[in-house]
């Protein structure tokens, strides 16, 4: 069972429901990867300068600063686009249908751009100025703790084989990416993209940066709209008035 402070609901894709961020994020990626593939080198190599994260591209001026979006959407072949996409139709479902759409946008896009600083920071201090890295997997990783931690004794089926409880199978994966990160450096998986995530996820979830709110913009704007209009009135009735203005 998830903890208390977020709320739970039994609303399943099997009957009808499928939550629209999960949804959204699967069509979107599917067709900018169908783009990718069907443009040939005359649109892939546009589309990796542009969205693909690189080192290189945030001490240009100006700074390719969308990248650490944008790189989310873009997959290197078939076989990672399915991984990434079935795992966030099977693990983000629920979390989605728990925390509301939203929420689980935020957290998702969060985990995912905190992997790319991760996998930036490495990078400058490598000297790989120019190596690219794609893929939606720092943020799906995120997903796979955020599961981990809310359902830590829901079993979950290990390469579609081996049940096991969610809590262990992300342990499993952490340890999994550890030891590539250290093993194999040039492996040409981001291992600390995955990490990054992870990390950032477990942070987030454990600690207090989910209760954050941003500052409520269009309330302060109308209370300063209010305040305003009040002066303009007290002062064209001490003006106009005949008695003393009593506020």
């Amino acid at each position: 069972m998830p903890p208390a402070r977020y709320p739970y609901r039994t609303r399943s894709s099997f009957y009808g429901y499928f939550p629209p961020a999960i949804k959204w994020l699967l069509i979107s990626n599917t067709a900018i990867f169908l783009l990718y593939y069907l443009g040939g080198r005359t649109l892939q190599g546009p589309m990796v300068t542009l969205f693909a994260l690189y080192a290189e591209a945030w001490r240009s001026m100006p700074p390719y600063v969308w990248q650490i979006f944008t790189y989310l959407f873009l997959h290197g072949g078939i076989w990672h686009l399915l991984f990434n996409m079935l795992t966030l139709w099977m693990f983000g479902m629920q979390i989605e249908q728990d925390w509301g759409t939203r929420q689980f946008l935020k957290y998702y896009f969060l985990c995912g751009m905190v992997a790319g600083l991760c996998v930036l920071a490495v990078n400058i201090a490598m000297g790989e100025w120019q190596v690219p890295t794609i893929g939606a997997s720092g943020a799906i990783f995120g997903v796979l703790v955020a599961y981990g931690v809310l359902y830590p004794d829901q079993k979950v089926l290990v390469g579609f084989l081996f049940p096991l409880k969610a809590k262990y199978m992300v342990m499993i994966y952490a340890g999994i990416e550890l030891l590539l990160t250290f093993g194999e450096p040039n492996s040409g998986v981001s291992t600390i993209a995955h990490l990054g995530g992870m990390a950032f996820g477990w942070v987030y979830l454990k600690g207090r940066w989910n209760k954050l709110r941003l500052p409520d913009w269009r309330g302060a704007y109308r209370q300063w709209k209010l305040q305003r209009a009040k002066k303009k009135f007290q002062v064209y009735m001490r003006k106009h008035g005949n008695g003393p203005w009593v506020n």
